[in-house]
């Protein structure tokens, strides 16, 4: 069984380092510097956008959306359009050593929402893999409840010698994926229905963040061999130097940290 490192290090009062921390293992990976690394992280509260949303009109007043819903506002690793992090939410980031990239994107996007799902059926959810008609961040391999809530949304990213499979499952707090995204996706001209977005706990009372993660790294252990390791210096130094990649820009009337463009 191949050995897989399990890092569970959260930085939730900064956003810009936390999503740089999986930046970095991607790298890192890539690289030949680490072997593959499994990052489960608790997350702040984040509007993550994707790059299609970057280069939208609406973009800048999205970020003052979130910003203004007490969000701050991501620009991510992977993915396509954007995505809500917050305490309540599992964000996952695997960093996988790859020669050929892209020869195993659908293998690759197959295998992690196969797997979250078998840990959401482990908790009692009918979870399946697919598209909800109408969902926020769309895409084949979202997991949802029964194929009318969305659960999990995941994204790859693909870099010189490795990929980074990055995703988020709302445990608890869907009202507050809702509530932020009717302005965000507004400001970008974008149609969904709120009412397909669920959490973990609304189909399985009780369930705590805990639990999911103890769900996911069951299912994690069916394939590999987990090593519990602590966020290296290497890699927090890394993503110090990438961390102002990710701030969205400041936009007029709204307060944030600035980036470099």
């Amino acid at each position: 069984m191949a050995r897989l490192r399990l890092l569970t290090h959260s930085l939730p009062d900064d956003p810009a380092l936390d999503t740089a921390v999986s930046r970095a293992l991607m790298l890192r990976v890539a690289a030949g510097d680490l072997p593959e690394t499994l990052r489960i992280a608790r997350p702040g509260s984040i509007v993550a956008f994707g790059k299609r949303d970057v280069v939208d009109a609406g973009y800048p007043s999205a970020v003052r959306a979130a910003r203004d819903g007490g969000f701050e506002a991501i620009e991510r690793l992977a993915g396509g359009r954007a995505a809500v992090f917050h305490h309540d939410t599992i964000a996952f980031a695997h960093a996988v050593p790859e020669a050929d990239p892209r020869g195993g994107i659908t293998r690759r996007f197959d295998a992690t929402a196969a797997l979250v799902a078998a840990a959401l059926g482990r908790l009692g959810i009918d979870a399946r893999v697919g598209e909800v008609d109408g969902e926020y961040c769309p895409g084949e391999h979202s997991v949802s409840v029964a194929g009318i809530r969305k659960l999990m949304g995941v994204g790859q990213r693909l870099v010189a010698g490795g990929v980074h499979m990055g995703g988020v499952i709302v445990v608890g707090g869907a009202d507050r994926v809702r509530d932020v995204l009717v302005p965000v996706y507004k400001a970008l001209s974008l149609d969904w229905r709120p009412e397909t977005t669920g959490s973990v706990a609304d189909e399985a009372p009780g369930t705590s963040w805990d639990d999911v993660v103890e769900a996911l790294l069951s299912e994690y252990e069916n394939r590999y061999e987990l090593e519990p390791v602590p966020l290296d210096l290497e890699t927090l130094d890394l993503a110090r130097r990438l961390a102002p990649d990710h701030l969205s820009p400041v936009t007029q009337g709204t307060p944030g940290p600035t980036r470099p463009r």
